[in-house]
């Protein structure tokens, strides 16, 4: 598990928000309710929730030093 900061990718950020699936999935209305990862996915959502909670964004912490 890394701790510490993410590195950025700017091809992976591009590529998640133009991404077909994700387009056809948001249209169709078959998103999960916030907070349900668990049920669909509950190994990746550990996971998320554990890499989310030792890593932060150099991005966002550009930010707040900016704001």
């Amino acid at each position: 598990m890394k701790i510490g900061p993410r590195k950025p990718s700017l091809k992976k950020r591009i590529s998640a928000r133009t991404s077909i699936k994700r387009q056809v999935v948001h249209r169709a209305g078959l998103k999960m309710p916030r907070g349900y990862g668990w049920v669909r996915n509950p190994k990746r959502y550990v996971y998320n929730k554990v890499y989310n909670r030792t890593t932060f964004d150099i991005f966002k912490l550009i930010k707040k030093l900016f704001k």
